[in-house]
């Protein structure tokens, strides 16, 4: 469980495989619309208060809000948590300079979302409900889609948001915005068509999967035509400026690089939406920026910031023995977590020599030794990761039978025969006495020798040429101690193998920058689960995109994991669904792109006794920012103790 100072611009995804830039319906029958947008006169139309691909939305048209948060929750009162490294402007989406965490929570969809971090609701995989939008409308065939948009919303200027709006972010992500990004959105939406101020249609393109398009389009933020022709701003490049939006937070006071407070919206719409009851509870959320671990932690327990989410297993076991923790005014709890972790460990970047070489990347992730990790470095609290998708009902297990078989057979020479007869392949084991094992050495040695590569007189990993092995490990100085640790003694291992290592520390802007250019041979990050089919799982893991997305830090290009993915995105029922991101799992596996480092099945997470939450959490989110509120009682009460200033 480490923590993360890499900050990936641009779109997000959810967890149902869409990509997102911020992060059984009612049937009607309906008729054509005109336009560029003709459909067959058989195909049945769909007019919804939001969208699941299966046609199976959990909440009602008339749903109240949703059922884990408590619709009485008081507003008011601020939240402070902390942040690692810097920032220097508020332009979320720009690709170079390096944006403030949590800049995009100013900016709202079609589809409502949770602007700080996880889809919306927390309590359902494949349901997006319309939030900026009042319906959305779309043949079964999902050739286009039509939004009707809501007539009251504005901008956090007061400016009526228009479906104009809408359409010019479209067409800016798409001139301006990420690479990645821009090329999967063009070959996948054709057109976008304003109908009126409150009508914005979609037309997608022929030949493709429409699997997650809907929620793509419906989670496109929205921003300010008028204000960008006014400012001059560009959505490509660094600004101090927050973009014009329409969501309930804005920035207000802050200092670059040691804080900033983003505080309620006056001019918020829709404080009383369905979607909005019982959340976005605090007036303020401040953020405090530290440039080290040891500082952070010091000022939380002298109360400078009140809520922590814990991502280090020593302070975990060791740190929280504070008088603060003693004396009850802070509370310490692990929440458990429904959904899959992130696959954290050391990634190889597949562009380069000789990391594009399966057996060498092999070799190398057997000289991560966990269980030594675990035990050394961990305090025995982590738990080994085998999947990408670990713990979830579509893991890979045991050799492939059924309808995934088939599957994998439907996909020909592309697929090795190996992962037809063996088990989908499962992390190492290793002696938990030495950090170097000499065991999976051996094995080591016999892959590099597949590969070309052999050990000298000198002790020297070299080819058939003489020169020796040399890779470059990207370190960022901000990560926490014990991260760091499990890198010096992965590159030691390394070095006693005869291979070299380059394993300087760099600051957070350097490390930003190069991590974007994917200027590194190994980098311990992480990379993001999966649970449903959607094209965003092309950026994740697809091979067009490999060399620029942000999100596939390996750059992994694999032909059998491109088939895979299309056939996910072409399957039509979540059982075939899950059997194909079965599949992904499997071959992702396969691959060896990762050297898979331990997991914590729950969010460790600690702070003053002065916030509450609803009783029975969601599983797919902790949600403090979005579904948690503030006791002035208990703040007062901690104040007049001296708990905090």
């Amino acid at each position: 469980m480490t923590e993360e100072t890499i900050r990936i611009p641009g779109p997000m995804f959810d967890r149902r495989g869409a990509l997102r830039l911020m992060g059984a319906s009612a049937l009607s029958i309906g008729s054509g619309l005109g336009g560029g947008f003709a459909f067959a006169q058989e195909d049945e139309m769909i007019r919804a208060h939001g969208y699941s691909f299966f046609g199976d939305l959990k909440y009602p048209p008339d749903y109240p809000h949703f059922d884990y948060v408590n619709p009485n929750a008081p507003k008011g009162g601020e939240i402070t948590i902390s942040s690692r490294g810097s920032f220097d402007g508020f332009n979320r989406w720009a690709w170079r300079g390096n944006p403030e965490t949590s800049s995009g929570v100013v900016a709202e969809a079609l589809f409502g979302e949770m602007p700080w971090g996880g889809g919306l609701p927390a309590d359902s995989i494949t349901d997006s409900y319309c939030l900026i939008a009042k319906e959305v409308e779309y043949p079964k065939s999902k050739e286009w889609c039509v939004f009707h948009m809501r007539d009251d919303v504005v901008f956090r200027d007061g400016s009526p948001l228009r479906a104009q709006d809408a359409a010019f972010t479209h067409n800016l992500f798409l001139e301006q915005g990420i690479r990645s990004y821009a090329r999967s959105v063009k070959e996948r939406i054709e057109a976008v068509e304003v109908i009126d101020d409150h009508t914005l249609r979609y037309k997608f393109a022929d030949g493709i999967s429409r699997r997650s398009l809907i929620s793509q389009v419906g989670g496109t933020p929205i921003f300010s035509e008028e204000w960008y022709k006014q400012t001059g701003e560009r959505l490509d490049e660094p600004s101090v400026l927050s973009p014009m939006a329409s969501g309930p937070y804005q920035v207000g006071d802050y200092e670059f690089n040691r804080y900033v407070v983003y505080e309620r919206n006056p001019n918020y719409w829709g404080w009383d939406h369905p979607a909005n009851v019982g959340r976005f509870n605090f007036d303020r959320v401040r953020i405090e920026y530290f440039t080290d671990a040891t500082a952070e932690f010091e000022a939380f327990k002298a109360g400078v910031y009140t809520f922590r989410s814990e991502g280090s297993t020593k302070r975990w076991a060791t740190g929280y023995d504070f008088p603060g923790i003693q004396r009850g005014d802070v509370k310490k709890e692990a929440i458990p977590d429904g959904t899959a972790p992130n696959n954290s460990g050391v990634i190889f970047n597949t562009l380069r020599a000789p990391l594009d070489n399966r057996d060498v990347r092999h070799a190398l992730s057997l000289a991560f030794n966990f269980e030594w990790t675990r035990e050394s470095l961990q305090y025995d609290l982590t738990t080994q990761r085998n999947s990408f998708v670990e713990g979830q009902d579509w893991e890979a297990k045991d050799i492939p039978q059924g309808a995934e078989l088939a599957l994998l057979q439907s996909l020909g020479d592309i697929v090795p025969p190996e992962m037809l007869t063996e088990p989908a392949v499962m992390a190492h084991t290793s002696n938990a006495k030495n950090p170097i094992d000499r065991r999976n050495k051996r094995a080591a040695l016999k892959l590099f020798e597949n590969a070309g590569w052999s050990v000298n007189d000198a002790g020297e990993m070299v080819d058939a040429s003489g020169a020796q092995m040399s890779l470059d490990f990207l370190v960022i100085s901000s990560w926490d101690d014990t991260r760091l640790a499990t890198i010096e003694t992965f590159v030691k291992t390394l070095e006693n193998w005869g291979i070299a290592v380059k394993a300087d520390k760099v600051d957070s802007a350097q490390g930003q920058q190069r991590f974007l250019d994917k200027d590194y041979d190994l980098i311990h990050t992480r990379m993001l689960t999966f649970a449903a089919a959607g094209t965003g799982l092309r950026q994740l893991f697809g091979s067009k995109t490999a060399e620029v997305s942000s999100y596939n830090p390996s750059a992994l290009r694999s032909q059998m994991v491109d088939a895979i993915i299309d056939a996910a995105l072409a399957t039509q029922s979540r059982e075939d669904e899950e059997v194909a991101l079965m599949a992904l799992d499997r071959a992702l596996r396969y691959e060896r792109v990762i050297a898979h480092a331990g997991y914590v099945p729950e969010d460790w997470v600690a702070y003053f006794d002065m916030y509450e939450r609803p009783e029975n959490l969601p599983p797919y989110s902790v949600g403090v920012l979005d579904f948690w509120w503030f006791n002035q009682e208990k703040y007062e009460a901690l104040k007049a103790s001296g708990a905090l200033r």
